[in-house]
């Protein structure tokens, strides 16, 4: 049976990845919304309705080492150009299981749906909800094929003090139903990575969504 990208992604938050061998995978969108590309070690998996016959003839034409292939840019620039969406940067994709109980810091959760991080992530996930801490705020929703996914903001007059690490492990207590919780992050946003390693996210790829205009 074809596995989905939900599948794929339920057994790389348990450490179980597809088999390093150089191989891509092409399985459907999970949603109108959600379509890209995940690279995991050797081995890359494309969730796009597109024909799976054009992703692997246009892989084909890449001179370029075929491990890479997929987050090649001229690879990239012709999914963009096919589905006519865009994207914004190949980010590292990783993943953290829950802990129990409250967060071991002061958070209030804002109901304003006009909050700016709250409302660009609705763009981009369901379910969103926002937590506030004095200087921050934690953002949890489902994202990709369902996952429930993080991201913190931390003013800039609050850095550098371990606010962010503190907000990426809160979102492991504030993650419903005992699920995995995922973060992504800009390779460049060395900060951002750090913080969220620091509070066990484990880096399992990386990610390039395709969203919609």
């Amino acid at each position: 049976m074809r596995r989905s990208l939900a599948d794929i992604l339920d057994a790389a938050a348990h450490g179980h990845f597809p088999p390093p061998d150089g191989g891509t995978t092409v399985v459907p969108q999970p949603s109108p919304r959600d379509a890209g590309v995940i690279a995991f070690t050797a081995h890359s998996v494309v969730f796009t309705d597109e024909d799976p016959r054009w992703v692997r003839r246009t892989l084909a034409t890449l001179d370029c080492d075929g491990l890479a292939a997929t987050m090649n840019p001229r690879f990239l620039g012709a999914l963009l150009d096919r589905t006519g969406r865009s994207t914004d940067t190949i980010d590292l994709l990783t993943v953290a299981s829950p802990l129990a109980g409250a967060p071991p810091m002061g958070l209030r959760e804002l109901v304003d749906a006009d909050h700016p991080r709250g409302a660009r992530a609705r763009k981009r996930r369901d379910d969103v909800r926002v937590w506030a801490a004095d200087g921050g705020v934690v953002v949890l929703g489902r994202g990709v094929a369902g996952r429930w996914e993080a991201a913190i903001e931390v003013d800039e007059g609050d850095r550098h003090r371990g606010l962010g690490r503190a907000l990426a492990l809160a979102a492991r207590h504030l993650v419903p139903d005992g699920q995995p919780v995922w973060a992504q992050q800009a390779a460049g946003n060395a900060r951002s990575v750090r913080a969220f390693q620091a509070a066990g996210f484990r880096p399992v790829g990386a990610e390039a969504l395709l969203l919609v205009p």
